[in-house]
């Protein structure tokens, strides 16, 4: 994980997202790419000047936002772009080699019934980079122990679990696989891969209407730092994410949230 993508949103949850960020960086030795976009001007007005405005207030704020944080010697490249970020992502995501999104889950509205607002979840389902959601205000903490939910043990393709392996060698994490069986599950989904098996410390089996239940049932008990789940095609996640943002009636977590790309 050389690479690191912050895509900042709202100042309100730019700082610790970013802090969470840097101190994650801290550790794996990444570059840092963080990123603001700003407005496109309206038609009518006069382009030049109203984007220069524009992109010299999304410049304004970024230095704001990069006063607030520790940047603890890590390598901080600050991008400005204009327009919707989400249209930039794929061409970031080249040009720079990213190997890792670091975004936060609270959206930027008065909705607080959201966890996963429409920006980040649109970076969910549009990218294949790995992800790490973080909570509004989440100090980061030393990734010790990992919660795995899984509703299907089968994997379709090579490398699914080497950004999680990645993550566990660099914290010497401990993996809790919780393997979520649910009315949904087809006969093979209910056999492990070797390559779950392989990565798990532990492997607890459950039996829940949803993965979300699944992991909360053990939660407590596990205590994790990190939630980590595989974006399947047929997957939960896939059929939250249907309107882009996810409801906390539907999912919730307190803790970071690690989405691995799967068997799209």
């Amino acid at each position: 994980m050389k690479n690191i993508l912050v895509p900042l949103g709202s100042r309100k949850t730019a700082v610790s997202t970013l802090q969470y960020a840097i101190d994650f960086a801290t550790v794996s030795g990444s570059k840092i790419f963080v990123v603001q976009a700003y407005g496109v001007p309206r038609i009518g007005a006069s382009l030049k000047n109203v984007n220069d405005v524009l992109a010299k207030k999304g410049k304004m704020e970024l230095a704001e936002i990069m006063e607030k944080v520790d940047i603890k010697n890590v390598d901080i490249t600050k991008i400005t772009i204009k327009g919707n970020i989400l249209d930039s992502i794929s061409v970031l995501e080249k040009e720079l080699s990213i190997d890792l999104i670091i975004a936060s889950a609270k959206p930027v509205t008065k909705d607080s019934t959201l966890y996963l607002g429409p920006i980040t979840g649109s970076f969910v389902k549009k990218t294949d980079i790995p992800m790490i959601i973080v909570p509004k205000g989440f100090k980061f903490e030393p990734i010790e122990r990992v919660m795995l939910g899984v509703r299907s043990g089968l994997l379709n393709h090579d490398n699914i679990l080497d950004p999680l392996s990645h993550i566990s060698k660099l914290f010497n994490s401990k993996i809790s696989l919780i393997h979520i069986i649910t009315p949904k599950n087809d006969p093979e989904d209910n056999v492990l891969h070797e390559d779950f098996k392989a990565i798990g410390d532990e492997i607890i089996y459950s039996e829940n209407a949803t993965v979300f239940h699944g992991v909360l049932e053990y939660l407590n008990q596990v205590n994790p730092n990190i939630l980590c789940v595989i974006r399947n095609k047929r997957g939960f996640l896939n059929r939250l994410l249907e309107s882009d943002s996810i409801k906390k009636e539907d999912f919730d977590s307190r803790i970071p949230l690690l989405v691995l790309k799967g068997n799209l």
